[in-house]
């Protein structure tokens, strides 16, 4: 067929050693180890030279798998249990014993990484030709061939990013979006394509499937259809459009359906757990009405839900295809016998229909080491844990590259990346931003550099009276608030950024009395230029959803915490079983060696207030009974971390403040207006109001001068406090919170002459 394309030259993989041990040849039975985990492969494999020989080394589920060519099959697969390894076979064996036409083959996965190492599989086993690709690389192929003949013209432009379109689209419903808040609206516009939902029922779409929409569900609504008003204004598609223009002209043309249906008899794919409801729709049209399709996929790995990403076309196979092969892969070939038993532990507590269909996995390796639980005083010494340990590992001859640090958010990275940069190890980021190249934290960077240079002049600072308040005063300007946004989405990821700012400024100003904001944009600066450690063989950094499909030998899953496993923003059951899946997902990407760690406090001198995971009760020792744990050192044990070796060090504590009471019924304020006036709002107040009106006049006629609206001279609740207190000295009118020493200079013998009842202070004279 025209649309036909050669295969690419196969990609060739690196054989990857297990932890401390030589590469040998596989054996040529399964019995004896042949069957190796998925991303072992030998340098420059022998083609099989008959069919026969392509099914050696298969174990016997395996091998169901490969000979089942004819009707609907679906393979449940564990983590680990080779499935890629399976469905190759199972190309290869039908292509090479004379079944199937390699052209006439489609698989389909999910990444363009899993769709070449596919490739390359296919090649290594004599069956090239064969087109493995995503689903909207096959549909733009599709879409690209048959739209002169289904529509006429050119194919539109497809572009690359939405997110400009989606700020005009903005911009002309007068709909006011931050950075943050333009990368949300843009998810919820493509999860509404990817479910097949129109604008006018996404509100109610979103409530049906408990999204968290960043915006009013009507705003989003209209935002999505000027988008697409504009798109085609413009002439333009996006990644969606793609698979639903091919939906809609496979539907609306039989001729053309036909015509792809010759050119595709048999169907593969993989991560079908991932399927959204549109992928699901264009993979019914391809196959019409026939039922040669093999599926692959794992209910228990279903971690994309908030992209529209479902198991239910999975768990409901056998229900659409009463005839089918049904195969379980059990057999893990990839993790020792002890991280496999944490890993079915943690899936035995899972609830609903996910659970229902779990896999019990069988480790197939040799006896290994217990996981590590190691609970610490506080996030820092947890880097520091994990970076000592990993920097033994490596001086024991463990390869970077084969170790991993997971975490729940990109937000935490900061931390990790500073400590291996202190213990000289090279690291890698992936799937994220190095915490100081990322916008926010960019930017925010420059907003104090600024404030640090020009802060007797920003008005933000007026009531900032130490180091984090002044950090805090200027990041509120940059999106910062006390509380985290609510849901999930790009506007948490910034929040979790600035958060992470002010609280190494908290941490700054605790280890280093009277640091000024100037001291701390070096300690920024200095630790943004250490971040540039190699990243060549450099250990892994990667949040749990960006470790989807890899493995490593020794993996250190951290912050395994009560709040961010599962997350704060994980609420309904659903959520929080996928936030489970999400840790058994991370578990199983370790081979040989499996750390897990959490703190009891953020800060050093913090509060120990955080909890284990609860999904790790019942599996850590000691979680099951009233208070022991296992010493630490020991296999499974339970560190208490100072993140040094030896014993813990003196770390400073933060000036335990006396809490604001208010100075008429002496209740506890925690409001920023009631604590500068000393009083809560609804009680009665002895505020002098001649004095009151005087500071007032006289704040117009400074503002006047200086050009900056009035309460950048002072407040009205400063100027409510001054009225209320009457100060007589320096001294006195230095205590009300607002006036700091730099308007005590400026303003201070105005204020307190005002307060000695002279008329016409300040308001006659040249600025």
């Amino acid at each position: 067929m025209p649309f036909r394309r050669v295969t690419p030259v196969a990609l060739v993989r690196l054989s990857v050693r297990a932890c401390g041990q030589p590469t040998h040849p596989s054996p040529a039975t399964w019995q004896h180890g042949g069957v190796t985990a998925a991303t072992h492969s030998t340098l420059f494999p022998q083609v099989p030279d008959s069919a026969d020989a392509v099914l050696e080394g298969l174990d016997p589920e395996q091998r169901e798998v490969a000979t089942a060519l004819r009707g609907p099959v679906c393979v449940l697969a564990g983590a680990g249990t080779g499935k890629t390894r399976a469905i190759t076979h199972r190309i290869a064996y039908g292509v090479r014993a004379g079944i199937l036409q390699p052209s006439s083959v489609l698989a389909v996965t999910f990444t363009n990484r899993a769709a070449g190492e596919m490739r390359g599989r296919l090649r290594q086993l004599g069956a090239a030709g064969v087109q493995a690709r995503t689903f909207h690389s096959a549909a733009l192929r599709q879409l690209q061939y048959f739209w002169p003949k289904a529509i006429g013209g050119s194919l539109p432009r497809l572009v690359d990013r939405k997110i400009q379109l989606v700020a005009d689209a903005a911009a002309a419903c007068r709909i006011r979006l931050d950075r943050g808040e333009l990368r949300d609206a843009t998810a919820e516009i493509e999860w509404s394509k990817v479910t097949q939902t129109v604008p006018a029922d996404y509100a109610l779409a979103a409530a049906k499937a408990g999204r968290e929409s960043p915006r009013d569900p009507a705003e989003i609504a209209q935002l999505y259809s000027a988008y697409e008003d504009l798109k085609r204004g413009r002439g333009v598609i996006d990644f969606e459009d793609v698979l639903l223009l091919t939906v809609a002209v496979l539907q609306d043309r039989h001729d053309v359906a036909e015509q792809v249906r010759a050119q595709y008899q048999h169907f593969v794919v993989d991560e079908y757990q991932d399927v959204s409801p549109l992928q699901q729709r264009l993979l019914e049209l391809w196959l019409g009405d026939r039922d040669d399709l093999c599926v692959v996929g794992d209910a228990s790995q279903t971690i994309y839900s908030f992209t529209g990403a479902t198991p239910d076309h999975l768990l409901d196979f056998r229900g659409r295809h009463p005839g089918a092969t049904v195969v379980k892969l059990v057999r893990d070939y990839r993790s020792t016998p002890q991280v496999v038993h944490l890993a079915n532990g943690l899936l035995a507590q899972a609830r609903g229909r996910a659970a229902d269909h779990r896999l019990e996995l069988v480790s197939q390796r040799p006896a290994g080491a217990e996981p590590v639980y190691t609970e610490y005083t506080d996030e820092p010494a947890e880097a520091e844990g994990a970076a000592r340990r990993i920097r033994e590992l490596i001086d024991s001859g463990v390869p970077p590259a084969e170790i991993a640090v997971l975490f729940r958010t990109n937000s935490q990275s900061e931390t990790y990346e500073q400590a291996l940069a202190d213990a000289g190890v090279p690291y890698q980021l992936r799937g994220a931003e190095r915490f100081f190249d990322r916008p926010e934290v960019r930017k925010a960077g420059s907003s104090l550099r600024a404030a640090a240079r020009f802060g007797g002049n920003d008005s933000l600072l007026d009531d900032a009276v130490d180091l984090p308040s002044q950090v805090r005063a200027v990041l509120s300007g940059e999106g910062w608030t006390p509380q985290p946004p609510a849901g999930s989405g790009a506007v948490r990821e910034r929040w979790e950024s600035l958060a992470a700012l002010v609280n190494l400024a908290q941490d700054f100003a605790a280890a280093r009395a009277g640091a000024t904001l100037s001291d701390l944009v070096t300690e920024l600066d200095e630790r943004a230029g250490a971040q540039h450690a190699p990243t060549v063989q450099g250990v892994t950094l990667a949040s749990l959803h960006s470790a989807k499909g890899l493995e490593w030998d020794v993996v250190f899953l951290v912050g395994v915490a009560e709040g961010m496993m599962p997350i704060t923003y994980a609420k309904t059951d659903e959520q929080i079983e996928e936030e489970r899946r999400l840790l058994y997902v991370g578990v199983t990407r370790a081979r040989e060696r499996l750390h897990l760690s959490w703190a009891l406090a953020r800060s050093p001198g913090g509060r120990p207030s955080r909890r284990p995971s609860r999904f790790l009760k019942g599996l850590r020792p000691g979680s099951g009974t009233a208070g022991g744990r296992a010493a630490a050192g020991g296999p499974g044990g339970v560190e208490r971390g100072s993140g040094r070796g030896g014993a813990a060090p003196a770390v400073p504590r933060r000036t335990q403040r006396t809490p604001a009471r208010c100075r008429v019924c002496g209740r506890t304020l925690t409001d920023a207006g009631e604590m500068k006036l000393m009083r809560c709002e609804g009680c009665p107040s002895d505020m002098d109001e001649g004095v009151y009106e005087r500071l007032r006049e006289w704040r117009a006629v400074q503002a006047g001068r200086s050009g900056q609206p009035a309460f950048c001279v002072f407040t009205d609740k400063t100027l409510m406090a001054i009225a209320e207190s009457v100060p007589d000295d320096e001294r006195e009118l230095a205590r009300i919170p607002g006036v700091g020493a730099r308007k005590l200079n400026r303003y201070g013998a105005d204020v307190l002459a005002i307060c000695a009842g002279q008329d016409g202070v300040g308001l006659d004279e040249d600025g």
